[in-house]
């Protein structure tokens, strides 16, 4: 017998639920979409700088996120928002497993939209494996079609929307569709159209089982204390196993007395689950901790007059009787590491310098000995003003006596709002004031009519005789 290397893609059909998780999960939905979608078009009056709410100007090197201007220097706070993202995923892993995955992953939410679509099309779960099993006709044609004409338009406006923060918004939807937006653009648009298209359409829960490595590490964060989805297999199966429901078992009391399970294997959990597995089998690296399953088996437990939980939040300890710490140290320790990287990202935030200096010197030659005997080095100064208004400032030079600035022009320059300015610096001195080798001194700026230093950059004087 031939065997193969991997298994082919069984299709998975989900079926409808309604409930609890299911209601939130659409929440999260409409919240998710909401800020993705809309977020571009939101206008926000600056006293300089674009209108648009949120944009990352990539010629400018300027993004702008509502009333904070993110400058190219600042980059390192992307590592810090990076380390925070991190920190809160180990610690919500550690609490309360993938609720991540399948609540807000991008994955989930727009697998979500598009089996809403397959559905709106094509109909409920029956009806879908009808059609899917069903020979070629017409209306096969015509519902596949439409389908998948509706999940590239899905996928188009998802992969057009991300190229909107890149830009003003209205400006370039306008080029765009006249065919004058830059190539960038069009490529990007391309190219998130088309991973949407395969990875929400046709690939769905295997980018969860074999693409996304999270499934696979996750189990490093686990403990008998976080919570995850689960099936009360003492109450479901008690010593007989599970039962349909029969005139001989259709009251709960009868089926206790027979120790017979509560689980009456109606298949509904198994129905819903968008990854198609069955969470009576255990906890699965699969499961994505959507909850559906609870919704489906709420459902059934509330038409048949049982209670609910059979499936349902809880931890390893719990279902072996014991009580859940869910702050443990593990968890507290992310807690506190989370907190401290979030306070000092918004410590950086909030304490970062309005006006950036550097002094950079030219190096070829370090020193220059001028026609009439004085010692010339040659510095490029770079001035980065990050508040809304212009500036003028005035730079000078300290701790290196009997000195002279040369800045060609003035010591007086005026810098626009979130702008730059690149200078190039001469210091002068006479051979008996200086000293053989290196010394130290400062390039200050002072704002105009003020004393009070704003900035100031360390570098050295060279002097070879």
């Amino acid at each position: 017998m031939t065997q193969t290397a991997y298994q082919s893609r069984i299709p998975i059909y989900p079926r409808s639920v309604k409930g609890r998780f299911r209601t939130i999960k659409y929440a999260v939905l409409a919240l998710a979409y909401g800020v993705y979608f809309l977020l571009p078009w939101l206008r926000w009056e600056r006293e300089s700088g674009p209108t648009q709410a949120v944009l990352f100007d990539l010629a400018g090197r300027h993004f702008y996120l509502f009333d904070l201007v993110v400058y190219a220097q600042d980059i390192f706070w992307l590592a810090g928002v990076l380390v925070i993202f991190a920190l809160l995923m180990f610690f919500v892993t550690g609490l309360a497993g993938r609720v991540f995955c399948g609540y807000f992953c991008f994955q989930t939410l727009w697998t979500d939209v598009y089996i809403l679509i397959e559905r709106l099309v094509q109909g409920e779960r029956n009806a879908r494996i009808k059609l899917a099993e069903a020979p070629w006709s017409k209306i096969k044609f015509f519902k596949l079609g439409m389908t998948h004409l509706l999940w590239l338009v899905m996928a188009f406006v998802t992969g057009l929307t991300f190229v909107l923060y890149w830009g003003n918004a209205p400006e370039l939807v306008l080029s765009f569709f006249r065919g004058e937006a830059p190539f960038a653009a069009y490529a990007t648009t391309l190219f998130l159209t088309a991973t949407t298209y395969v990875m929400a359409g046709l690939a769905r829960e295997q980018v969860c089982t074999y693409m996304c490595p999270y499934a696979r590490f996750q189990a490093v964060m686990f403990d008998r204390d976080t919570l995850i989805v689960a099936y009360d297999e003492q109450r479901g199966e008690r010593e007989q196993g599970r039962h349909k429901p029969s005139r001989d078992y259709m009251e709960r009391e009868a089926r206790i007395a027979d120790k017979v399970g509560d689980c009456i294997d109606c298949g509904y959990c198994v129905q819903v689950c968008p990854v198609g597995i069955d969470i009576r089998n255990g906890l699965q690296y699969q499961c994505i901790s959507c909850a559906l399953c609870i919704d489906a088996c709420d459902t059934i437990m509330d038409s048949i007059g049982y209670p609910r939980g059979l499936i349902r939040y809880t931890s390893q300890k719990a279902l072996e009787g014991e009580k859940s710490n869910l702050f443990n140290l593990k968890n507290t320790g992310y807690a506190l590491v989370l907190l401290a990287a979030i306070g000092m990202l918004v410590w950086a935030i909030t304490h970062r310098d309005m006006v950036e200096l550097s002094v950079a010197q030219f190096r070829q030659p370090l020193s220059v000995t001028l026609s009439d005997g004085r010692i010339q080095n040659r510095y490029e100064i770079k001035i980065n003003n990050k508040t809304s208004q212009s500036v003028r400032y005035r730079i000078s030079i300290e701790g290196l006596p009997r000195a002279e600035l040369d800045l060609s022009d003035d010591s007086k320059v005026t810098i626009g709002p979130e702008n730059s300015l690149k200078l190039i610096a001469k210091v002068n001195r006479r051979p008996e004031s200086a000293k053989e080798g290196r010394e130290t001194f400062d390039f200050v700026i002072h704002q105009l009519d003020s004393e009070q230093p704003l900035e100031s950059r360390r570098t050295t004087f060279f002097y070879t005789p």
